[in-house]
């Protein structure tokens, strides 16, 4: 399974995850980080935030328009894939204050 290790200010915050039923999202913060929320909408907890569809905050993430186009093209993504889109735009550059790489799980 692929997993986007979110970061804030080079901290790990937590990781976002795609549900196991399909569908659905899921981002757990990590349990020691001490930081802000990466999002109004995620307050720091213990426990996870579970999403029927991709979750808005990264979705805010994303590129549009002409980027959008490019990347889809140049990596041949599906338009839909929003978190494919997530993994690639994270592993390549960083925002003010998140970015997402993959990591493995076995």
């Amino acid at each position: 399974m692929q997993i986007a290790d979110v970061f804030f200010q080079d901290m790990l915050a937590g990781q976002l995850t795609p549900s196991q039923s399909g569908g659905g999202f899921r981002f757990s913060y990590s349990p020691d980080y001490i930081g802000p929320p990466i999002s109004q909408t995620m307050p720091v907890r213990n426990g996870s935030f579970e999403f029927d569809s991709f979750p808005p905050f990264f979705d805010g993430l994303l590129p549009e328009g002409f980027q959008l186009e490019a990347l889809l093209r140049q990596r041949k993504l599906d338009r839909n894939d929003c978190f494919g889109q997530l993994l690639l735009v994270g592993g390549r550059y960083r925002w003010r204050s998140i970015s997402a790489g993959t990591s493995s799980e076995k």
